[in-house]
């Protein structure tokens, strides 16, 4: 038996009646489901729908490659969480149809390696260290020069310096002298 007074039971009642017919109207605050707000997120993108590329089944992934987690709303198995759609990640495990990835997350003031598996559907290699990896390959190229010719070269990448100075030629210099600034005239209206 409620022992509130009966001004407050009427309110009570009266809430959850609104509450009711509110549901009954669908006019519920929106909720935070597994893919709320995905509606732009794993859309398919222009004049791209339709049958996946073959090669998105015959690529190969090998463990410590970096990969993209890009979702492909068409395929609903092995779909990752909307966090992490357009994340880049490690591959630590290689199975059947997925891909186990290492993303960090950051919860709080730490970040989390979170380990999760996707089907390879919703994965694609990165070009994040690509830059990097054709720089290993010029400088090995560039040490085994060095090392024929006898020599020992540095690898850092260096800052790029201010321009080199540089004389302009083909123009007559013409030399431009101010005039004297006359107050008294200015105040009367000018020359």
């Amino acid at each position: 038996r409620c022992t509130h007074s009966p001004a407050r039971r009427r309110r009570r009642r009266r809430t959850a009646a609104g509450r009711e017919k509110a549901r009954r109207k669908g006019k519920m605050p929106a909720g935070h489901g597994l893919r709320s707000r995905t509606r732009d997120l794993f859309a398919r993108p222009f004049r791209k729908k339709g049958y996946i590329a073959l090669t998105t089944y015959l690529r190969t992934y090998k463990v410590g490659e970096h990969v993209d987690v890009k979702v492909n709303g068409a395929v609903h198995k092995g779909m990752p969480h909307k966090f992490y759609h357009g994340r880049t990640g490690r591959v630590w495990n290689v199975t059947k149809r997925a891909i186990g990835v290492e993303i960090n997350k950051q919860v709080g003031n730490r970040i989390i390696k979170k380990r999760i598996h996707v089907r390879v559907e919703h994965v694609q290699p990165s070009r994040c260290n690509e830059e990097f990896l054709q720089r290993k390959l010029n400088n090995d190229k560039l040490k085994a020069e060095a090392k024929a010719r006898g020599e020992v070269i540095s690898t850092k990448r260096q800052p790029a310096g201010p321009k080199p100075g540089f004389m302009v030629e083909g123009t007559t210099i013409e030399t431009v002298t101010p005039i004297p600034y006359d107050v008294v005239n200015d105040l009367k209206g000018g020359y």
